[in-house]
């Protein structure tokens, strides 16, 4: 019979990084009602602040850049002193950049591996230690590393890049009794559509055409990608590991 208390995390302690806006706050608020003791990361200042007034006084936001080894290093050092130890890290940070292939740069290429490949790959590496036997990595991909994306080349492959890095560590932590998992989130509202650059117009435009795409007929909502965190992060999904759990309203079989 299921108990519904292996979706709660009582007693456990999560960080989230890139958990002051979007998915990340959203699975940040749902966490600490499930009863974690939470800790979140940011950068943006404006983002920061509005997540001290309005969160609970109890969860935890601070600044650091995935990019940052010093910053990573510090956030260690900080969490084991808050937390003494981790059972669930959600590694959450990235940034998508729309642009067609023959107008991508060198920069947006740089930044794009930066924040989505290589800040989740050194951030699990520095907290690794922190991770109690039992602990639940789960990382962020797309589905546009599954289904083709026009303009989001970059994008799409570095989250093809963590999918990797998924299958591979989900082996060589297993031993450690570490599971790791990612979710593959179809077209969600949060704020990273706003960082494209296009027009409200062409925004609105892009949703209509997504949105015939995908069998349920709408975009996500954060919160509905925060349950299946809540769900990967918990006792319910004791036996997954190395999957890629795609929250994207059927998009992956249209």
């Amino acid at each position: 019979m299921t108990n519904l208390e292996d979706f709660r995390l009582s007693g456990k302690t999560a960080l989230i990084t890139g958990g002051t806006s979007g998915i990340g706050r959203a699975s940040a608020e749902l966490f600490h009602a499930a009863g974690a003791r939470v800790a979140i990361t940011g950068r943006d200042p404006d983002t920061l602040s509005r997540a001290r007034r309005e969160l609970p006084e109890e969860l935890l936001v601070l600044e650091a850049d995935v990019t940052s080894a010093s910053d990573t290093a510090k956030l260690a050092r900080e969490l084991e002193q808050r937390f003494g130890g981790l059972d669930v890290l959600f590694l959450n940070a990235g940034i998508a950049r729309l642009a067609p292939f023959e107008s991508s740069d060198e920069a947006s290429f740089d930044a794009q591996f930066a924040i989505n490949v290589k800040g989740p790959f050194f951030t699990l590496q520095k907290l690794l230690p922190l991770l109690r036997p039992g602990a639940s990595v789960i990382l962020n991909t797309s589905v546009a590393d599954l289904k083709g994306s026009p303009g989001l080349s970059i994008y799409a492959a570095t989250k093809g890049a963590i999918a990797s890095l998924v299958r591979t560590l989900s082996l060589e932590l297993a031993p450690r009794k570490i599971r790791v998992n990612s979710l593959s989130p179809g077209p969600t509202h949060t704020a990273i559509q706003t960082k494209f650059g296009l027009p409200a117009e062409a925004q609105a435009a892009v949703e209509r055409d997504f949105s015939a795409k995908i069998p349920l007929g709408r975009f996500g909502d954060a919160r509905e990608t925060a349950r299946a965190a809540l769900f990967l992060a918990s006792a319910a999904s004791s036996f997954v590991t190395g999957t890629e759990l795609p929250v994207d309203g059927g998009l992956l079989v249209a």
